[in-house]
């Protein structure tokens, strides 16, 4: 739904996203060293007219919205029919799981206390820049998202009778300091896999137990106690003072659960295949948690703190910019897409046959940016599959949905397989290769400034709306890749940068795949832009859309315009011509490679 092979990162984008997004988010500007992400306004003028005309993903006013998250809420809610046998307070650390339905942290946190104190840490580190090249980690398009993200994760919460408690800071800092303040015996999250994020567990751990420690040592010194007897614990709290408030890390960011795959993460299948036959003849998906309908009491505090502005995070908006009052994050808009695009559009059902599509709001699910953020479980989409499935039909494009799921599935573990290699310029296969740099090759590569108007239209669109379909993905990495030469890190920090569905496990896992350093069986693929725009836009309307100046020549002269466009800046590494079954037969060196 945007992993490079699936729709289904499969599931592209979100809310509203304006075909995703709107003219609003097109002029989002930011700061040094963020604005590099930003191309100067007469490099984005055409997409600029383009965005005027976008889509808006889901389709539907605000009541409407409103109304369809309320009656999907109330079918994965269960009443008050759960016994609650835990003491004190407890946390929950919010992070790429901002929802309520189908969230086992927070109903683990509830189960186990009396107070759950929900917690979301604006980490300065998410808004630094990218490991190698010094992008913006988190572009402004995304950063609104989150924004938007958060506002309806808090008005969810507040519905619940919980709120949510925003603070600025690193989580290894701030979680310590507020376990202290209140008293909380456990802090809740979700697990994750890739090294930053475990190295933020790993601290906020050891931090948990530094704060215990100072707190045992100064109880001790007041008391006059002898520090080697144990103190009794805070019943109130619940907290022992020996052992402090404790991380309590939950697995819950796959369809299939890690506890129910049929063989360990380091014995991972190498080959989807094999992975996705084994998953679905051995293995159950487990039913969505259902979280009550009432959470509260919260714990009482003067200062929850406020959900922050772009300005706040370093990002600034154009002043001309309108301003929008529609929510597109968020796991109320989630809801309402997934509403419309199975049940009111009946689009489940065509899916396979359309997800290749690359113009309009429609031609696949686009629900990969809530997929990513959390607001939106895989699970909850597997259930409504299935009962559209049981409703309406089964057929291959209820299938392919899950099918797209599984490989969002595969690349999560195999991030815990192969670790930080996939990372790295060699990938999980060490391939070693002759890889350029160049600054002003990759500029024109990310502007949509190469000459060939298919890489141009995708990459105009990633900057201006956050989203590239999954085949756009694929052939502009390909062209990065192979025809460029240029090092695929490059391509994936800036999808990093300006993706509203990034994930590191999907995205990296997708470079890897593309540029051949990966786990594909299949290393040298390569994506014949003649052959791709013949397949996929035949009449030029996708590039046409983007680059309004292609709008006037015929629509066979569209894809390949000559002198009427820009300069191409490399040539096609393996020539123009497809042969008529849709392959490249070419003769490299010795070996001879079959192109798509």
């Amino acid at each position: 739904m945007a992993l490079f092979r699936s729709p289904c990162s499969p599931l592209p984008p979100t809310l509203r996203l304006a075909h995703l997004l709107n003219t609003s988010r097109s002029k989002l500007s930011l700061r040094s060293p963020i604005a590099m992400a930003s191309s100067s306004a007469s490099e984005h003028n055409d997409s600029m007219r383009a965005s005027a005309k976008l889509f808006h993903v889901p389709a539907l006013n605000a009541n409407e919205m409103e109304q369809i998250a309320e009656k999907t809420m109330d079918r994965y809610s269960r009443c008050n029919d759960a016994k609650r046998k835990g003491r004190g307070t407890v946390i929950v650390w919010f992070r790429n799981d901002l929802r309520v339905l189908d969230n086992e942290v927070l109903f683990r946190a509830w189960c186990s206390s009396e107070l759950v104190l929900p917690v979301y840490c604006l980490d300065p580190r998410h808004f630094a820049t990218t490991h190698y090249f010094g992008f913006p980690k988190t572009g402004a398009l995304r950063a609104q998202f989150l924004i938007e993200c958060l506002e309806d994760l808090k008005r969810n919460l507040v519905n619940r009778g919980l709120d949510l408690l925003i603070r600025r800071g690193k989580p290894e800092e701030i979680l310590p300091s507020i376990a202290k303040s209140f008293g909380a015996h456990t802090v809740f999250a979700q697990k994750e896999t890739c090294s930053e994020e475990l190295g933020v567990e790993g601290r906020v751990r050891d931090g948990l137990q530094l704060e215990a420690l100072s707190s045992v040592s100064t109880s001790n010194e007041l008391s006059g106690a002898d520090p080697s007897i144990d103190a009794e614990p805070q019943h109130a709290s619940g907290i022992s003072s020996e052992k402090g408030p404790q991380l309590h890390l939950i697995w819950g960011s796959t369809m299939y659960h890690i506890d129910d795959l049929p063989f360990s993460t380091a014995h991972l299948p190498d080959v989807y295949t094999q992975f996705r036959k084994s998953v679905e003849s051995k293995c159950r998906i487990r039913d969505c948690i259902k979280v009550p309908k009432y959470l509260g009491p919260a714990p009482s505090t003067n200062d929850w703190g406020c959900v922050p502005t772009l300005k706040q995070l370093g990002i600034s908006v154009d002043q001309a910019c309108p301003t929008r009052d529609e929510v597109f994050g968020g796991e109320n808009a989630a809801l309402s897409r997934v509403h419309e695009y199975f049940w009111k559009k009946d689009l489940l059902s065509t899916y396979k046959k359309t997800r290749n599509g690359m113009v309009g709001a429609d031609y696949s699910t686009k629900l990969s940016p809530w997929l990513a953020s959390g607001c939106l479980s895989p699970r909850l989409i597997c259930e409504e599959v299935k009962r559209y499935e049981k409703e309406r039909v089964a057929n291959d494009s209820t299938y392919w949905v899950l099918f797209e799921l599984i490989w969002r599935d595969y690349f999560r573990f195999l991030s815990i397989k192969y670790g930080n290699s996939i990372f790295h310029l060699g990938g999980p296969r060490k391939v070693k290769s002759n890889w350029s740099q160049d600054e002003k090759q990759f500029d024109c590569w990310k502007d949509g400034r190469t000459g060939y108007p298919l890489i141009d239209a995708n990459m105009k669109e990633l900057s201006t709306t956050g989203f590239m379909s999954n085949r756009g993905r694929q052939i502009v990495c390909s062209f990065l890749v192979r025809d460029m030469g240029l090092d695929w890190r490059m391509g994936a920090e800036w999808f990093e940068t300006c993706l509203l569905d990034y994930d590191p496990c999907s995205n990296y896992g997708n470079w890897t795949y593309g540029a051949g350093v990966g786990n594909d069986p299949r290393e040298d693929r390569y994506f014949s832009i003649p052959k791709q725009a013949k397949t996929y836009d035949p009449e030029g309307e996708y590039v046409a859309f983007w680059l309004p100046q292609l709008h006037v020549l015929p629509k066979d002269k569209r894809h390949f315009p000559g002198r009427s466009y820009i300069q191409q800046i490399v040539p096609l590494k393996f020539g123009n011509i497809p042969r008529q079954d849709g392959t490249q037969i070419i003769s490299s060196g010795r070996q001879r490679k079959s192109r798509r």
